[in-house]
């Protein structure tokens, strides 16, 4: 999400990526039309009410090189407030062996989602840091808007409360995951996907940018290939609200961020990697009821077991899975 001007209308809420991925699908015209309309720079009552109800958040920041990494916050419900209809407030700090925790200051461009996943549902925003204490920190909002409860597994989450862990049990690695990472992903059914409209450099001049993201599917719709300096995980892309978001930032910036978080034993596993689209591949046509694909190239790696305070119940799986398919046992 970021500002791209239109010949003579309101100035549009969507970038040059996102306008390119419209025009590409042939859904400019009405993805504008949403955007004027579902996309503010500010938070509606409902988006006030929804957030300190939440005991998670997902979150995208830039660390002190400008990657951008993904993670999740929690905390007891209450812990995020909004000051306004504008500023959000986060009593919740990433660890200190979170990849994003350097990019938690005053001025930086922040993204979030707030999501609910027993009632599937969810609302974004993006905008930039302007307050940190010892606490926690405060957000300004941009961008705010809604998002429809496609492929979300509904499972509730609880907190737990504070508990101890042992950081010992953290593995960082490199461009080939190993067997703890690749458990994760084997049996995933849901990931977190952070992109950003701009490049780093400008992101943190601007305040703005980041954006995190769910997307959804059976478990294991997330296929791993090994190469010879790294893996690629292949991940289908589904019919979803037309905006086209995310797929917009990677075709513009494609260094971004993933997050697998599981459910089970509450760890996270962070990936820091490279986006490529993929539209028309034979690899599209062996995954029923994908539109496009795309390939996350691993460039680094960060397990952290037993991180989060929550215990979720069993997931029911999205209605609108019933309907795709899965990858094949082989790959040619």
């Amino acid at each position: 999400m970021d500002d791209h001007t239109a010949p003579d209308a309101k100035p549009s809420p969507f970038n040059d990526g996102e306008v390119a991925m419209q025009t590409r699908a042939g859904v400019r015209e009405r993805a504008e039309q949403l955007g004027q309309v579902m996309i503010r720079d500010h938070l509606l009552d409902h988006h006030r009410e929804f957030f300190p109800m939440l005991p998670s958040i997902l979150v995208s920041a830039l660390d002190a090189d400008g990657q951008v990494w993904a993670s999740m916050l929690a905390g007891a419900p209450g812990f995020v407030t909004t000051l306004d209809d504008i500023h959000l407030r986060i009593d919740a700090l990433p660890d200190d062996d979170d990849p994003l925790r350097a990019g938690i200051v005053v001025g930086a461009p922040f993204g979030l989602l707030g999501l609910q996943a027993h009632t599937r549902r969810r609302n974004r925003m993006n905008g930039e840091i302007t307050a940190v204490d010892g606490e926690g920190f405060t957000v300004a909002a941009r961008q705010s808007f809604g998002n429809c409860p496609k492929y979300i597994q509904a499972r509730e989450a609880q907190w737990l409360g504070p508990r101890a862990r042992d950081r010992s049990r953290n593995q960082c690695g490199g461009a080939v995951l190993d067997g703890a990472a690749r458990a994760c992903i084997h049996g995933a059914d849901t990931l977190f996907v952070a992109s950003r409209s701009r490049d780093s450099r400008a992101a943190r001049a601007a305040g703005a940018g980041l954006d995190v993201s769910h997307r959804g599917g059976k478990p294991g719709f997330v296929r791993i290939d090994d190469g010879d300096t790294h893996s690629v995980l292949v991940i289908p892309d589904f019919i979803g609200n037309n905006l086209f978001n995310t797929l917009g930032n990677l075709l513009q910036h494609p260094a971004c961020a993933l997050l697998f978080v599981d459910f089970e034993n509450g760890g996270m596993l962070h990936l820091a990697g490279d986006g490529e689209l993929d539209f028309d591949s034979a690899d599209v046509a062996r995954f029923k009821g994908a539109q496009r694909l795309w390939r996350f190239h691993v460039r680094e790696a960060v397990w952290r077991p037993g991180v989060l305070p929550l215990s979720w119940s069993a997931a029911q799986m999205a209605p609108q899975l019933d309907g795709l398919g899965e990858w094949p046992d082989s790959t040619p």
